[in-house]
């Protein structure tokens, strides 16, 4: 299948009759898509069907008139809109899409204005994005859906029932909201309904450690890892100068803890939260330590990892934020990358505690020279995008874009930190411009929802012969 797809104008046509099933379409675009003269085909919209009557007509373009009730049938929203094409020969079958979707979390304020929270203005780039492409986008809660959705109007949020997804983007903001059983029925109701589901969880840093360190060519550039516990501590805090603490289903940088062994063979701590150190002297017995830090794990799973001593920045710790995009054959890209500078008295550099972003290739020719700043940057990138296949083949789900963290250490050798499936938007300074990771969104979308269609609609004629529930006769 050929991307991208062709697209046409759909528009409105009146109707008195409730009854009417006559599509009209443009001489071009059934010769563009190969469309034999016959009376009727199956017109697919989203995830409803109806059989139709077509006539052509010759009018210049690609454009499809559809009767107005077609649009309260389908649920679209009652506008001239552009959308791409695919016919199914096999099938009979005209799909037109895509219709995206993102799930997130939504607060209305006082006006009942719609807020999406810290995706808000990358969910109006995804509809221009979308639009101008040919396709649908909108955005809902999982406890509104499928009745309620908003869509983009006039630059306002609008609520209306729209068409159920090709493809849903999850972008929801709560750990807690997705391990709730209505998410996970939700989950089981779109694998019946055949609707692809991408990045449809956060990812456990435990998961993502036990899952890559088996694999041959990445085991090197991941620091030894153990799940927390009162041996894992001791064995640790002998080997290494440096341990981080971290909570394996943990982001932002909080709740991390950095122990350090000075030369007397005593430990200090410092966290990225506030703690009561109350009675503990510093620097202390790793005894004391673990007494210490027992009532602060115990309501969390942890893990325990071998601190790098890695380049800095003006003495502020220094890392990467890498963005990659999923495309077609599995094939992953890199849309962004960044150097993150931790803020002052922080050992972490993310941005939500203070850190700074500069151009990667400047940060490091603070600590390389030219020629070793750009062997290093090609390795930071080589190691992120096969991370990134790695994740995408050995973890099960489906994801379309991750944001990949990397240390480099003094030597200039790159080390995975973590791997995120939720990225936040803000590493990416769109200067009101759309940004990359938008149009990499939409392809990788548009993909699902075709390649989906087409793959059920072959199968279901191969198979079973096609019968659709959702089917207007």
């Amino acid at each position: 299948m050929c991307y991208p797809l062709p697209s046409a104008t759909i528009s409105i046509r009146k109707s008195s009759n409730e009854h009417d099933r006559l599509i009209l379409i443009s001489h071009q675009l059934m010769t563009l898509l190969s469309i034999p003269e016959q009376k009727n085909l199956l017109l697919a919209i989203g995830k409803t069907t109806a059989i139709v009557d077509i006539d052509i007509i010759e009018i210049e373009g690609n454009e499809i008139v559809l009767p107005d009730h077609f649009f309260t049938f389908f649920r679209l929203p009652i506008q001239v809109c552009k959308l791409q094409i695919m016919y199914v020969p096999t099938t009979q079958t005209l799909k037109l899409g895509p219709i995206i979707a993102l799930m997130t979390n939504i607060r209305l304020d006082e006006t009942n204005a719609a807020n999406f929270h810290s995706v808000h203005s990358f969910c109006e780039e995804l509809h221009h994005v979308i639009s101008e492409s040919g396709g649908i986008f909108y955005v809902f809660s999982i406890d509104s859906f499928p009745k309620t959705g908003y869509f983009l109007h006039k630059q306002q949020w609008v609520p209306a029932e729209l068409p159920i997804p090709d493809v849903i983007y999850n972008r929801i903001h709560s750990r807690r909201k997705e391990q709730r059983p209505e998410f996970q029925e939700f989950k089981k109701q779109l694998q019946l309904s055949a609707i692809p589901l991408f990045n449809d969880r956060f990812l456990s840093k435990w998961e993502v450690y036990d899952k890559l360190c088996h694999d041959s060519s990445l085991f090197s550039y991941i620091p030894e890892t153990r799940l927390f516990s009162k041996e894992t501590l001791f064995d640790f805090a002998q080997k290494y100068e440096t341990v981080f603490i971290k909570p394996i289903h943990g982001s932002q940088g909080r709740n991390i803890i950095k122990l350090t062994r000075d030369n007397n063979g005593y430990y200090s701590f410092q966290t990225s939260f506030s703690t009561n150190l109350e009675g503990l002297q510093l620097p202390s017995p790793i005894e004391d330590i673990y007494l210490h830090l027992r009532p602060i794990v115990k309501n969390d799973i942890y893990l325990i990892q071998r601190g790098i001593d890695f380049i800095e920045k003006e003495c502020k710790p220094l890392d990467f934020r890498i963005l990659c995009h999923k495309q077609r054959q599995k094939q992953w890209k890199i849309t962004s990358i960044v150097a993150r500078i931790g803020g002052e008295q922080e050992f972490v550099s993310n941005l939500a505690r203070g850190g700074t972003m500069i151009r990667p290739l400047i940060a490091l020719r603070t600590c390389f020279q030219p020629h070793k700043a750009r062997d290093v940057f090609l390795q930071i990138k080589e190691l992120s995008v096969k991370i990134a296949e790695a994740v995408s083949f050995q973890i099960e789900g489906i994801f379309g874009e991750l944001g990949i963290d990397i240390g480099v250490d003094l030597d200039g050798k790159p080390w995975l930190i973590e791997v995120n499936s939720k990225p936040s938007k803000a590493f990416e300074n769109n200067d009101g411009k759309i940004r990359p990771s938008a149009n990499a969104i939409t392809q990788f979308c548009t993909i699902l929802a075709f390649e989906t269609h087409f793959e059920k609609e072959v199968f279901a004629n191969d198979t079973l012969g096609h019968h659709d529930t959702n089917t207007k006769q």
